[in-house]
């Protein structure tokens, strides 16, 4: 009788949890995508919830939001998507943070002129310019931002390859397509690229790319979209951020 009443309050606790487990539905910046599922496995185990990531730019997901796609969490790469969600009333009020602060980086791959991302800019020594579309990805605003700090926007807008999201332009310079281009620090991390070939943009070259999340309003799962907040927040996430390339102190101020 004993092990009976021991298996039956096992069975009820487990199916218990399971019973609470939700899939979240995360949209997520492009640049964002690959840390998110190194975050995500760690925040399965300890809470039992689940995320379902869908990957795009910021001006992209906010769109579909703004048209009702059915997302419980918005992960953007900026701050000024989220405030105008905010704004039009789709989160949920007070869930709008700042997770991490993105780095822009120079990316020139060829292995001729390692060390000298920085002045091949400046000295127009390459074929073709990758950006991110500054009017739908963050990224691409740093990077339009830096080109004017350096006096270099007016000759080189007009032929610079714009990337939808951080992800296309960084693949226009893997494939070739561009020689040089501007892209995230963590996606260079991520690709294990040689730190020689990229020259990581100082700060003051751009206004700080703030990336905020919000949970949205219509969620069903409010609850286990807090609990990922929390836990965005907490030393493991911290720690898989900082190795990611994002900068943690900023975010806290």
């Amino acid at each position: 009788m004993r092990f009976t009443s021991f298996f039956s309050g096992l069975f009820l606790l487990l199916t218990g949890h399971l019973a609470f487990a939700a899939t979240l539905s995360v949209a997520t910046a492009s640049n964002f995508s690959d840390t998110l599922k190194r975050i995500a496995p760690a925040f399965e185990k300890a809470t039992g919830h689940h995320l379902r990531i869908s990957a795009a730019s910021s001006g992209k997901l906010y769109a579909q939001i703004r048209h009702g796609a059915p997302y419980d969490l918005f992960l953007s790469a900026d701050a000024a998507r989220p405030i105008a969600l905010e704004q039009e009333g789709l989160n949920l009020p007070g869930s709008r943070f700042t997770y991490a602060v993105g780095q822009l980086a120079l990316w020139a791959p060829d292995p001729a002129n390692h060390g000298l991302a920085q002045k091949r800019l400046e000295n127009h020594q390459f074929r073709r310019l990758a950006i991110g579309n500054p009017k739908t990805a963050p990224y691409g605003i740093a990077a339009m931002e830096t080109l004017k700090q350096l006096g270099l926007w007016d000759a080189l807008v007009n032929d610079a390859a714009r990337g939808e999201n951080i992800g296309q332009t960084f693949q226009f310079v893997a494939t070739g397509n561009a020689d040089i281009g501007f892209v995230a620090l963590s996606q260079l991390i991520q690709a294990k690229i040689d730190p020689a070939q990229y020259w990581v943009i100082p700060a003051q070259h751009h206004q700080p790319i703030l990336q905020q999340g919000i949970i949205l309003k219509r969620s069903a799962n409010k609850k286990a979209a807090e609990r990922f907040f929390d836990f965005i927040k907490g030393p493991a996430a911290e720690q898989i951020l900082r190795e990611s390339g994002y900068l943690l102190e900023a975010a806290k101020e």
